[in-house]
């Protein structure tokens, strides 16, 4: 069975010996890694809060999702992974101005810490081709 590798200049480079995204053999699944608030043409964080830090990452999983040939609206589930709940509202709102419904299946989990000491992380699955 044979997998495609997803990757896009329009989001971070990934930061470990991971990838963008794998598309499943056949192209009906769509697997993105998490995205934090990288702005992919210089690496550097974008945003000091997690309003502009969620805006950021859920651009990058966007273009992530565009790449493989899907949208946001494809995606069937998504790990929002936040440095603390405090932060919940903040980033539902803007989760919300990019999803429409039907939403997809969600978690939402609070973590010691992320990569770069970022506020908030997203990954996704979503279904392709």
């Amino acid at each position: 069975m044979s997998k495609t590798i997803i990757k896009t200049n329009e989001a971070p480079s990934a930061i470990g010996p991971y990838s963008q995204a794998v598309q499943s053999a056949g192209g009906q699944m769509l697997f993105c890694s998490g995205q934090i608030p990288l702005d992919p043409a210089t690496g550097k964080i974008i945003g000091d809060n997690a309003t502009e830090q969620t805006k950021q990452v859920l651009k990058n999983l966007s273009a992530v999702i565009v790449a493989a040939g899907a949208s946001l609206t494809d995606v069937v589930k998504t790990t929002i992974y936040v440095k603390s709940m405090d932060d919940f509202a903040a980033v539902n709102e803007v989760y919300g101005s990019f999803f429409v419904e039907p939403y997809p299946a969600r978690a939402t989990v609070e973590v010691a810490r992320l990569p770069k000491d970022v506020l908030v992380e997203i990954d996704a699955v979503a279904i392709s081709g």
